[in-house]
């Protein structure tokens, strides 16, 4: 197979298992263990914590010693985990305290995958970035979707049989990784300089190419608020609202879950057919705009087919924010930082979730489900409007920056 192809299956394989997680995580803290809304938000945290503090770590380490070795020791990571909770609830061991140790774990392991991979894609883009970018978008939402699916029925199979399945599909990206031969653009080494002090120095010359850049500034800031008020809302508000309100379990979750990502793949075949937009700053910013609305109107409880409704719709608008923000990333990113670029993208959304958890988990135990997610989708439209009148995002087009 050509190396796209490998980059394929590494993408297919880590978003199937992304979509098995999200399900069977949430209805494990939420309905099997019936946690409370603020523990439901912390165990979330805990699965999103460890981008806090290791993406920007991860993206140096992938640029100095190669994004395809650090993938697949991440992959290899995140492949043990679930064996290992799959154990613990076979010997009857399974708990709280093990259901955080495991989002630890898988999230630690994603923190380095993810910029690694990222980073490999312009090797095999061979020019066409946002073509790509594209492509990759749909195979990670139309994937996930179906991992959406296998989850929901973890009330009829069993959380054993469920997490075995997702340990086998990410053994696969493993093997991918391990196949995928490119020509890696990788930092020079610096000699008699400390590991410690080589990651913070690539770390800092990253943040100083982030911070040069308006439109990357712009895409990191809307980025952060995303993870925080949307990815909030999709991990803890919106099962929170299918046990209080629509007193459902795996079955509703997955059924939510999948209307959202194929509203984004249906979103992504348009762009497909389309081609390169040229106004990706406006496309961001409408699209997030619409989003506001479509999750606000998912609080109004008119059932659950109406519900799905608004998650598609929130979909639509998320294959365009996701497609757009990335691909200015890409085209933005000197070529020997595109992981550690990529990292900071990630960290703003993945890094700020954890926030964006345990705020919409306090905020649904105070206020209700319903209400947090009017409260998330109000502060999210702030963030918005804030950047479209203070930054040029609205004129931007993509022409390639020039970094000194």
């Amino acid at each position: 197979m050509k190396p796209v192809h490998y980059y394929y299956l590494t993408v297919g394989s880590w978003y199937l298992s992304f979509g098995i997680q999200s399900v069977a995580f949430a209805w494990l803290v939420t309905f099997v263990l019936e946690e409370s809304a603020a523990r439901v938000g912390i165990a979330q945290m805990c699965l999103l914590l460890p981008s806090v503090f290791l993406l920007l770590i991860g993206g140096a380490f992938a640029d100095q010693y190669g994004g395809r070795k650090m993938a697949m020791i991440g992959q290899l990571v995140a492949c043990l985990a679930p064996l290992a909770l799959t154990f613990s609830i076979f010997i009857g061991w399974f708990s709280y305290e093990v259901l955080l140790l495991f989002g630890l774990i898988i999230g630690s392991a994603q923190a380095f995958i993810t910029p690694a991979r990222d980073g490999l894609l312009v090797e095999v883009a061979q020019g066409r970035i946002q073509q790509l970018v594209v492509r990759v978008s749909l195979i990670q939402f139309g994937i996930q979707t179906l991992g959406y699916l296998l989850a929901g029925m973890s009330d009829t199979i069993g959380a054993v049989i469920i997490l075995s399945l997702q340990s086998f599909v990410l053994a696969i990206g493993f093997v991918a990784f391990w196949r995928l031969r490119v020509s890696e653009t990788l930092a020079e080494a610096k000699q008699g300089i400390s590991l410690t002090r080589h990651v913070v120095g690539s770390i800092l010359e990253g943040y100083r190419s982030v911070i040069r850049s308006p439109a990357m500034r712009m895409v990191v800031l809307q980025s952060c608020a995303m993870g925080t008020f949307f990815m909030g809302s999709y991990l803890v508000t919106l099962p929170l609202l299918v046990r209080e309100v629509y007193h459902g379990s795996s079955k509703e979750l997955a059924l939510i879950n999948a209307a959202n990502s194929i509203g984004i793949v249906v979103t992504t075949l348009v762009l497909m057919y389309q081609g390169d937009l040229k106004r990706q700053g406006r496309a961001l910013l409408l699209a997030q705009g619409i989003a506001c609305f479509a999750l606000a109107s998912a609080a109004l409880n008119l059932g659950l087919p109406l519900l799905m409704a608004s998650l598609f719709v929130w979909g639509l608008c998320g294959g365009i924010s996701f497609s757009m923000a990335r691909t200015i990333m890409q085209e933005q990113a000197p070529p020997d930082q595109r992981a550690r670029m990529m990292s900071f993208y990630s960290l703003a959304f993945s890094g700020s979730s954890p926030l964006g958890a345990l705020l919409c988990g306090l905020l649904a135990s105070w206020f209700g489900s319903i209400a947090t997610l009017v409260i998330a989708s109000t502060g999210m439209l702030v963030v918005i409007l804030f950047v479209a009148m203070v930054s040029n995002l609205w004129q931007f087009t993509p022409v390639k920056e020039e970094h000194s």
